[in-house]
């Protein structure tokens, strides 16, 4: 499925101008179909991926309890 670069834009959650430097740098591939830019949606899905693996790590770092420290209840 392609996607303009307004829709693209929308779907990753970024502005029109970012994706238009992105393919100007090859970051992001596109094809020109003499009017506009189209981008293969199929090729963000490993970095959705990446992204919500990363945020569960985070939400399970977060979630973990504060251990007891131990130098609070050691009295002199």
């Amino acid at each position: 499925m392609y996607l303009t670069i307004k829709e693209t834009a929308d779907f990753l959650n970024i502005r029109e101008s970012e994706i238009e430097s992105l393919i100007r740098q090859r970051r992001i591939r596109a094809v020109y179909d003499g009017e506009q830019y189209l981008i293969n949606k199929e090729q963000f899905n490993n970095h959705l991926q990446q992204m919500e693996k990363y945020r569960k790590l985070i939400d399970e770092i977060l979630s973990e309890p504060i251990p007891d420290d131990l130098d609070v209840k050691d009295e002199d």
